[in-house]
């Protein structure tokens, strides 16, 4: 039953926006640098941030790690808290030379639980930041949550609300089939749908889930 309710509304939102061809990146390296800057921004400004880190033609493991973290910053300002966000970026070049030796190749035979455990073991990367490289960076099966997943869901029932970050995730892999470019376009479509239909006022009545059950009375931030 959750699981025909999850296919109906991937479906639904799928027919109406189309793929939406996520996560922008280049390469691997890209990918994760822009999980760990869009934390509390839009991508506009991380698309910035990136721009200028390319052009400096520092978008390499190496290259970046070895750079002065006050440049670092001043690179990456656009993307807001931008002294935080280079800290992270280096604490997590740090893991990656020191338990790795700076390749991102190391991470392809580490079982994905574990390698989960030892992102969120790094300062500053969290559940949201971990799984968004591991699902768009490292093409692992798992599916990320946000505050537009969790909204969705409690609007139309498949969550109480006291369900926390794991509870969601579960919802989705317990209940869908374990598919790299389901839970990539699923994630992608529902946070397009909470940007434009699904806000914290929500637009029910042009909502292309509008006639699926829902109640609005179930507020999420």
């Amino acid at each position: 039953m959750v699981g025909e309710q999850l296919k109906t509304i991937y479906q639904r939102l799928f027919e109406y926006f189309g793929p939406q061809h996520w996560w922008p990146g280049r390469t691997q390296f890209e990918i994760i640098v822009g999980a760990i800057l869009t934390q509390n921004t839009n991508w506009t400004n991380v698309e910035k941030a990136i721009a200028n880190l390319r052009r400096r033609r520092l978008l390499e493991p190496l290259k970046l790690h070895e750079i002065e973290i006050e440049e670092l910053a001043a690179l990456i300002r656009p993307a807001g808290y931008y002294r935080l966000k280079a800290r992270r970026l280096k604490n997590f070049l740090d893991w990656l030379f020191e338990k790795h030796t700076g390749q991102l190749d190391g991470l392809n035979d580490i079982p994905t639980d574990l390698l989960r455990r030892q992102l969120l073991g790094i300062k500053g990367i969290g559940r949201e930041t971990a799984d968004s490289i591991l699902l768009y960076a490292l093409d692992r099966v798992i599916f990320v949550v946000d505050t537009y997943t969790a909204r969705v869901m409690l609007r139309h029932r498949l969550i109480d609300t006291d369900a926390d970050y794991e509870q969601i995730q579960d919802l989705f892999q317990s209940n869908l089939d374990e598919d790299v470019r389901l839970f990539n376009e699923y994630h992608a479509l529902l946070v397009r749908l909470g940007k434009q239909f699904c806000r914290p006022k929500p637009k029910c009545s042009e909502c292309p889930l509008n006639l699926l059950p829902h109640t609005i009375e179930a507020e999420y931030p």
